[in-house]
């Protein structure tokens, strides 16, 4: 149920509870959560997230065609001045990257570092680079 006055859903505390537990999970265990669910019941993230605009879409109006795409490309751009942090995000975010791979790759950017990934997925790595002090290019 949506609060009209501030947007946010409230929930009953067993939910609520669900959610505090996601909310502190890495971009990466994320990933393997949603991979397990997909597993587990056999369902597709992608359509969920499709009809979850559909329900906004009327009040969105314009804010429809904008989230058409449903997959992007994560490109560092540019390392910039905290190389190391930003070596240490990448790993975090592509684990089965070694240290030398990792640097290699952030100093050699402009580089893809995910391909094909979900928008929250894009948005949440996007986040942890550019706080470790990257350019960092959605596509």
């Amino acid at each position: 149920m949506a609060d009209e006055k501030t947007n946010e859903v409230t929930l009953n505390d067993k939910l609520q509870k669900i959610a505090d537990s996601i909310e502190g999970l890495t971009v990466v265990e994320m990933a393997d959560l949603a991979k397990y669910l997909e597993e587990k019941f056999g369902v597709s993230a992608m359509p969920m997230m499709a009809a979850a605009p559909a329900g906004g879409a009327a009040a969105a109006g314009e804010a429809a065609p904008a989230e058409e795409k449903s997959t992007f490309t994560v490109v560092i751009t540019a390392a910039g001045d905290q190389k190391l942090a930003v070596i240490k995000a990448v790993r975090e975010i592509k684990q089965e990257l070694g240290l030398m791979d990792a640097k290699k790759m952030v100093e050699s950017a402009p580089a893809e570092l995910l391909t094909d990934v979900k928008k929250e997925e894009a948005e949440a790595a996007k986040a942890k680079l550019e706080a470790a002090g990257a350019t960092v290019e959605l596509k």
